[in-house]
């Protein structure tokens, strides 16, 4: 029988410090003077409470190791608990949303999607604002830390091969996977600053350029505006962003490597080269859409395109302008863009490029089979044999994922939602996005309309795309629990 004690007491100790993350708000609220500092001290006090008599209730006398089956469970018992626990600001400040809402509005920071339910953030106190720019990053840099540390020792869709890549000794940052996330951790709050900074510059206010750069390296899309991106009409701060949203969906660990000095790694890695190169393609297409469909002036043109392209590819989910008025094309490369996702190890979300990199070679030595069939040619990963084990486990990943699509794509139509809504709806969620298409949750709408059984089933979806599928359906396995 599993012992989960362990992971009550982890789940006390992350609700700890979540009560302590929700001082701040308070404190920037308490010096200009809003009385939503108060929700913010009853949350912390609420959520600390809790995380105290998780920990003590649970504490062990000596350290025990964890099982596989319970770091499944701690994986989706940790995101639950911190969202639950993070909706007490939405509930109990002026914004007053329900408790779906607030859900919503939680599991969509954490998991970095950037789905939103508040409508006039114009006009929301500074601490609510902040709180939201604080989800997505702690949300941020604790997908980093679960693709690095967790999920490729569960073998969770081929993430042992991520693993493989950032943990053999021949190819380490540092000897222990400790070190190794402390080191992204100083990377993650280094690039944060230097977006910051950049952003300042670029002629953004300094507390607007501290959520947005939580937004961007997040990769989450939450704006301190109702207009998003396009409330500044700034070309430095578009390009600004779309620099840091593409460092926040590259490779965390590769980016701890160039920091020491290694930044050949980063052009080494196959994974980085088809992100540049799929990026550059649409960027590309769009851009010419655009100039020859839309007479749009070129640099007009490729700035538009650049930014959402990247915002979407990134799955932050920011938005300058409203890409569905481009014409047919736009709405179908974006349809395409809210499956694929950045990098392994990144803040993004989607299916992530290195899975398609594994299922092209996968397919090449197919056909290359077909014509040799006596050749034993097996399917390679930067120049490195895959193991059959991850190759099943993509493949499985992949299955999976179109699955769970389909069914949330039928589940919504069922609730009363038009097709377009529904499937860019379970697109998005799945991919952990943002923003979908149509007048209702497109670019320039919001998801206040949809019903609450629809809102419920998209922060399921939220939080099955941000933990890669098989770790919590591996849970309603009944296998699973008589161990």
């Amino acid at each position: 029988m599993p012992d989960f004690r362990p992971v009550l007491f982890t789940a006390g100790i992350l609700l700890i410090a979540l009560s302590a993350a929700m001082l701040l708000p308070a404190a920037v609220d308490a010096l200009r003077g809003d009385p939503d500092w108060q929700a913010f001290v009853w949350s912390a006090g609420i959520t600390g409470a809790i995380g105290g008599a998780l920990m003590l209730g649970y504490r062990q006398p000596e350290t025990s190791l964890m099982s596989a089956r319970e770091g499944f469970v701690l994986t989706v018992l940790a995101w639950l608990a911190l969202c639950t626990a993070s909706t007490l600001p939405f509930m109990l400040s002026k914004l007053s949303l329900s408790f779906t809402d607030a859900f919503f509005e939680a599991m969509s920071g954490l998991t970095t999607t950037g789905s939103t339910v508040v409508v006039g953030l114009d006009e929301l106190s500074s601490g609510i604002l902040l709180w939201r720019a604080m989800l997505h990053w702690i949300g941020g840099i604790g997908i980093i830390v679960m693709a690095v540390a967790i999920l490729p020792i569960l073998r969770v869709g081929g993430m042992q091969l991520f693993r493989m890549e950032s943990s053999e000794k021949a190819e380490k940052v540092r000897p222990r996977v400790t070190q190794i996330s402390s080191l992204l951790a100083s990377v993650y709050v280094s690039l944060t600053a230097l977006c910051a900074v950049a952003l300042v510059l670029a002629g953004m206010g300094p507390f607007d350029a501290v959520c947005h750069a939580m937004s961007t390296i997040a990769t989450g899309g939450f704006s301190n505006y109702d207009a998003s991106i396009g409330h500044f009409d700034s070309r430095a701060i578009e390009w600004i962003i779309i620099v840091f949203m593409l460092i926040g969906g590259t490779t965390f660990v590769l980016l701890a490597r160039a920091a020491q000095g290694d930044a050949r790694a980063l052009f080494r890695d196959e994974q980085i080269r088809w992100y540049i190169i799929y990026i550059g393609i649409f960027i590309t297409a769009l851009s010419l859409w655009q100039i020859l469909v839309n007479d749009e002036p070129i640099r007009e043109a490729v700035r538009s395109s650049a930014f959402n392209v990247v915002s979407l590819a990134t799955t932050t989910g920011f938005a300058s302008e409203d890409y569905q008025l481009w014409g047919s094309f736009a709405v179908g490369a974006v349809m395409a863009l809210l499956f694929i996702g950045g990098c392994t190890g990144s803040t993004s979300g989607g299916i992530k490029v290195f899975r398609f990199c594994v299922l092209g070679s996968v397919a090449h030595r197919q056909i290359l089979h077909l014509i040799h069939p006596h050749r034993t040619l097996p399917p390679t990963y930067n120049r490195k044999p895959i193991a059959d084990e991850v190759v099943r486990s993509v493949l499985s990943f992949f299955a999976f994922y179109i699955g769970a699509y389909a069914v949330l794509s039928v589940a919504l139509t069922a609730l009363g939602l038009d097709l377009v809504t529904s499937l860019s709806g379970a697109a998005q969620a799945l991919g952990n996005v943002g923003p979908g298409l149509g007048p209702i949750i497109g670019p320039a709408g919001n998801y206040v309309p949809l019903p609450d059984a629809a809102k419920w089933l998209l922060s399921f979806a939220m939080l099955l795309g941000r933990l890669e599928l098989l770790t919590v359906v591996v849970l309603f396995s009944a296998t699973f629990w008589r161990g």
